[in-house]
């Protein structure tokens, strides 16, 4: 057997989101193929190691060189000399640039970097800040490659990044979807347990700024529909939107669970799968939603409006302000549970067609032993 793959991965944060979740789902995929070393730019982000399967080698690496601060050529020679150690480098969005950036600086005998692009942070989801756009153009001209997730960030990356047609891969995200056809546990969730007549809407989302999660809470305090709130995950907004619920007087029917593993176990108990982000790309949480044989609620933004089944397109809302996504949430709350049901089948059949994980594995299995000059590296 071949030795494993030693990878780099340097996050912009590890805390569980979308391109955490699918990093992890590659690792697992991966299994003794690969060695992993994960670093967080964010100081003690590392809660989607809990994701991890059983037997993956991987280390939370100890005193890296640091991902964030003023530009710096010895900064960036230390990040290239840390690199030299590994087979490949995965560099994932703004707050790991730098290590893309380290490779322009400084690349003899750095190992192929691959950077990838999922979406924009808070400050940069009403427009991209043009020197981001500069200093992204001139990281990545050493880059092996740029994969993006969706058409959006697909567009951006070739006009306004400037990156070569040949360097940049569009890789849908995808998830395992026959796993969210089964039957979901009454009590996977803890603290909370479906009432008689009740309708549930649930999330998943790192509780960052950037999902504008205080809106999503504020739309539900506006609903006339008996229902509860479920927001699954972690992150420093928490206290923001415990506060958003207490000021809407709806505190005793959000239920925060924190991060919880195995969206295919729980995600079937909402009846309604809810996006309020500012900024996403193609986001996993929705296609889990559909997978699940949900409808989907959500502001319009990245690929999402082309995801989701044209019947479900009426329910992604033309712009963020609360009272739009609170009559979306009311009409499918006030709709029969057939209705429902039937709409997000209609998701679900999506999904099964055109999102099942195998293919994204395979295109990033193809991508990445390419890169690195081993063709079937990793089971291609």
């Amino acid at each position: 057997m071949n030795r494993p793959v030693n990878i780099l991965h340097l996050h912009s944060t590890f805390s569980l989101g979308g391109k955490e979740a699918r990093a992890v789902r590659l690792m697992n995929a991966f299994g003794d193929r690969a060695r992993h070393t994960i670093v967080s730019s964010m100081d003690g982000e590392y809660g989607a190691q809990g994701a991890i399967a059983k037997g993956v080698d991987y280390e939370i690496a100890q005193n890296p060189p640091a991902l964030t601060g003023s530009p710096s050529v010895k900064r960036y020679e230390a990040i290239a000399a840390y690199m030299r150690r590994f087979d490949l480098v995965l560099t994932y969005n703004w707050g790991a640039i730098d290590g893309a950036m380290a490779r322009r600086v400084s690349s003899k005998g750095v190992p192929p970097l691959v950077h990838h692009e999922d979406g924009f942070n808070a400050d940069e989801a009403k427009g991209l800040k043009a020197e981001r756009n500069i200093y992204r153009r001139f990281a990545l001209t050493k880059a092996a490659a740029l994969v993006v997730p969706s058409e959006t960030l697909e567009d951006i990356a070739l006009k306004t990044w400037k990156q070569p047609r040949e360097r940049v891969h569009r890789i849908a995200n995808g998830i395992a979807t026959a796993r969210y056809a089964i039957p979901p546990k009454p009590n996977a969730i803890p603290g909370f347990k479906r009432k008689p007549g009740e309708l549930v809407i649930g999330t998943l989302a790192g509780l960052r700024e950037v999902k504008n999660l205080p809106l999503l809470v504020r739309a539900f305090g506006g609903m006339s529909s008996r229902a509860r709130l479920i927001i699954v995950g972690e992150g420093p907004e928490q206290q923001a939107i415990l506060d958003a619920a207490e000021r809407m007087g709806v505190a005793d029917q959000l239920v925060m669970p924190g991060f919880l593993p195995n969206p295919h176990e729980y995600i079937g108990l909402f009846d309604i799968m809810a996006l309020s982000s500012r900024s996403e790309q193609f986001p996993i949480c929705v296609l889990e939603g559909m997978a699940a044989g949900l409808p989907i609620v959500s502001t319009p933004v990245g690929d999402i409006l082309k995801m989701v089944a044209p019947e479900n397109s009426s329910f992604i809302e033309r712009r963020d302000q609360e009272v739009l996504i609170r009559d979306a949430l009311e009409s499918l709350a006030q709709a029969t549970p057939e209705g429902r049901k039937g709409l997000g089948e209609l998701n679900r059949r999506k999904a099964v067609a055109e999102y099942d994980e195998a293919t994204m594995i395979a295109r990033y299995a193809h991508l990445y032993g390419s890169v690195i000059g081993r063709p079937g590296a990793f089971g291609d």
